[in-house]
């Protein structure tokens, strides 16, 4: 099966006020040194693999430049991680080739480099059309920016363009998040992804909620019943305009759904590299690894050790179980019963509770979150989450 490739770039034009991930804002004299460190990953990877007790398959489907913002790079350093990334994988023809953008750092020279490198595939982070709110969590576009690299990929001949939006930014209003709906579906982009902000420990935004303070808008962010009407009105709104939701927090045009996303939520093996880059490779029918890098840039240019961990047969049937779920078509039980007869009659108890909560709703042997579980998605997951991690690290 092929595979999917993830490099993560961590650089950042300002931090995002609601940002959890592994980003921030470094001197650009750090990016050589992390595109070398990245591409001897790259090189490395059958000796990582064998190492595992897995067997490197080399040819890939899909590509995923994720960020912080990757069009941050410089033309020399983009192509050299694309060049080897070609050396050391094969890719098939049809390959999807994505690259996060923040809008406004697309330039001509950048846009012609993922042009010759084969991007065929683009997502914004745009977050909210409305100024006022981009503007309260740092983000530095305007929407007119974005409506400006949205015609300039189209013009290039990138068609296949994501656009994201949060649900629950500080000034967000009902009428405000209907705007952005609005330019959104107008737009004609043929996929979308909306997210409920996340409040935690992880972010600056989400610190100051916590704490009840008012720094970084703190104040002015929805409440949580809010966020989740808003996130609702955006189900619907994309559903009818023919964006159609097939995950939680992903809409898709017929035959836009991303391919690379899609193997995260079906368990297709995945490599990443890069900070904080999680992989996942198949060592038996139903057993796999998972391995993952530091989430500290000082610490990856080190060259320290991925750390992994073994999923057995009983981890692999709640993965399929989580991740299946997050997909509306949902899971088919029999197979599943089929695949592990050993453990899945424990798990069918937990499913039919959160079918009589109302969380998941049955049709013959599928089995899908309901429109209520997709909002309480996360509690959903954990039912199926047996005890303690059972899986031995590697």
């Amino acid at each position: 099966m092929p595979l999917g490739l993830y490099i993560a770039v961590p650089f950042c034009r300002t931090k995002c006020t609601y940002c959890n991930f592994a980003s921030d804002v470094f001197s650009r004299a750090v990016f050589d040194n992390y595109i070398k460190r990245l591409r001897a990953e790259v090189e490395q990877s059958p000796e990582n693999a064998g190492r595992l007790g897995a067997v490197l398959e080399r040819s890939v489907d899909s590509i995923y430049f994720g960020g912080g913002t990757p069009t941050l790079l410089n033309v020399v350093q983009l192509e050299q991680v694309f060049v080897t990334i070609r050396q050391n994988f094969q890719l098939v023809k049809e390959a999807e080739i994505t690259v996060e953008c923040a809008p406004g750092t697309l330039c001509d020279e950048i846009l012609e480099a993922l042009i010759r490198s084969g991007v065929n595939r683009v997502s914004f982070g745009v977050q909210s059309f409305i100024d006022k709110e981009a503007a309260s969590v740092g983000r530095l576009h305007k929407r007119q920016t974005v409506m400006d690299d949205i015609a300039r990929l189209r013009a290039a001949g990138i068609t296949n363009i994501n656009v994201d939006l949060i649900a629950g930014l500080p000034h967000q209003t009902r009428e405000s998040w209907q705007e952005s709906l609005d330019q959104l579906i107008s737009t004609g982009v043929p996929h979308a992804s909306v997210y409920m902000l996340e409040v935690d420990e992880d972010s600056r935004l989400g610190r100051e909620l916590i704490a009840g303070g008012q720094k970084y808008h703190a104040h002015f962010v929805p409440d949580e019943d809010l966020t989740a009407d808003l996130y609702e009105v955006a189900c619907d709104r994309l559903n009818v305009a023919g964006i159609v939701q097939y995950e939680i927090s992903n809409f898709a045009r017929l035959g836009f759904e991303s391919k690379h996303n899609l193997k995260y939520w079906t368990r297709q093996p995945y490599l990443g590299f890069g900070v904080d880059a999680h992989s996942m490779f198949q060592t038996g029918e139903r057993e796999a690894v998972r391995f993952s890098n530091s989430d500290s840039l000082e610490r990856y240019l080190a060259c320290e050790p991925s750390s992994a961990t073994r999923v057995d047969s009983q981890m692999a049937l709640e993965e399929r179980l989580f991740l299946g779920l997050r997909l509306n078509r949902g899971i088919d039980l029999n197979d599943l019963s089929a695949r592990f007869p050993e453990f899945f009659p424990q798990q069918r108890a937990t499913i039919q509770e959160l079918v009589h909560d109302g969380l998941l709703e049955q049709n013959g042997s599928n089995v899908r979150l309901t429109r209520r579980g997709r909002l309480l998605s996360n509690e959903v997951f954990e039912r199926f989450i047996c005890e303690p991690a059972r899986n031995a690290e590697v």
